[in-house]
């Protein structure tokens, strides 16, 4: 999760939303991403979806079973959909976003019926170091 912050001050430092996350496969760091949706002109550019999309090309596959991503805040419906699709086994994510969150708050989609794939998880990992990067960014920023 450190390093998912890192990579999160490195999206701040582009002046993009601090989100970062990390993939981890056989103990291995496979792919990175930070939120990107500014400098790519993309809304799909989320921290996770950058991870995911490197990811399946370095394991030359889309399904990223048995495979970890670390990020530092709760996905998004569309990331929680994402990560789905490609069969992450674990999710590790450090502040809970209680308005937007897709994993145990806005929705709860890591148990949903119509998905066929369950990704455990688990939520609060250097939460307080994730939750105030979010909010000095924010602040900073009004």
């Amino acid at each position: 999760m450190r390093y998912a912050i890192r990579l999160a001050q490195r999206a701040e430092a582009l002046g993009e939303v601090p989100i970062g996350a990390v993939i981890v496969k056989d103990d291995s760091c496979i792919a990175e991403g930070w939120n990107s949706p500014i400098a790519l002109h993309d809304p799909t550019a989320h921290a996770e979806i950058m991870a995911l999309r490197q990811a399946g090309s370095v394991l030359a596959n889309y399904r990223l079973s048995d495979a970890t991503l670390y990020v530092t805040l709760e996905p998004c419906v569309m990331c929680m959909g994402a990560i789905s699709h490609a069969r992450i086994k674990r999710l590790v994510f450090g502040a809970f976003d209680v308005k937007r969150g897709a994993v145990c708050n806005a929705l709860e989609l890591t148990d949903a019926a119509f998905l066929n794939h369950r990704v455990s998880w688990q939520g609060g990992i250097l939460e307080a170091e994730c939750s105030e990067l979010l909010k000095d960014f924010f602040r900073a920023r009004r």
